[in-house]
């Protein structure tokens, strides 16, 4: 027999300690007054609210027009072209 087989074995025999009999009171007042900290439902359907409004006005805010770029590699002003590429301005 292990060190480990017969130490389980006297933790087994032993007598439960007294002090677990106010456990269950104690775990419960403590979860009694956590419960005040937790955010209830309306907290989060506030939350959800909030981002999907943010949501919807940034979806319909107008982007920026940019111009349209050629990248046609015949056409004269292309920005692919190798003298382009080459100096490095359009």
């Amino acid at each position: 027999m292990d060190d480990l087989d017969r130490v389980l074995a006297r933790l087994a025999a032993a007598p439960a300690p007294r002090t677990l009999d106010g456990i269950d009171a104690a775990v419960f007042a403590r979860i009694e007054a956590q419960a005040g900290a937790r955010v209830g439902a309306a907290g989060i359907a506030a939350v959800a609210v909030v981002a999907l409004t943010i949501g919807m006005i940034g979806a319909e805010l107008p982007a920026t027009a940019q111009p349209a770029v050629s990248l046609a590699p015949l056409s004269g002003n292309s920005p692919l072209a190798p003298s382009t590429l080459l100096v490095g301005e359009p």
